[in-house]
């Protein structure tokens, strides 16, 4: 396995792939349709991939408005998870977010979810409040955190 991993924008040919990620990883996977209208439809939409040699392994999408990103969903296929896939993915998002004028982003994630939590605080994100049972499947509450590109 290469370890070398190369980040690049998404496309409508690589909704599949981007798909079959999301399966594996959420209970409350967003459908094959969603990902296409993001590429076709939505002008906010911006999603990074991680590639390798093997193929797609992961993808952060996020929505850029005005001078704000929210990310809407980042995964890492599961055979590659503890690679630090996950933690380069979010740097080039951020990376890619400024590049494009975001001054701040922000993210929601399950309260449970103690792993990405860990990793969204090392890179700088901050508690921003809690959304009261918004996962559907089980009504987890999200906590919402933002990071400031400008501090």
């Amino acid at each position: 396995m290469s370890n070398l991993v190369k980040f690049r924008k998404m496309t409508i040919q690589d909704v599949n792939a981007v798909y079959e990620i999301e399966k594996q990883s959420f209970t409350l996977a967003w459908t094959k349709e969603a990902f296409e209208q993001e590429m076709l439809k939505n002008e906010f939409a911006y999603y990074v991939l991680a590639e390798t040699a093997e193929g797609i392994i992961g993808y952060c999408g996020m929505w850029l408005v005005m001078d704000e990103a929210h990310i809407t969903n980042i995964a890492i296929s599961p055979q590659q998870r503890g690679n630090k896939y996950g933690e380069a993915l979010m740097r080039e998002a951020m990376d890619q977010a400024r590049a494009q004028g975001a001054k701040l982003m922000t993210l929601e994630a399950r309260v449970s979810n103690i792993a990405a939590l860990n990793l969204y605080k090392k890179l700088g994100f901050q508690n921003g409040g809690i959304r009261k049972g918004y996962y559907t499947d089980n009504q987890e509450d999200a906590i919402v955190m933002w990071v400031n590109f400008n501090e």
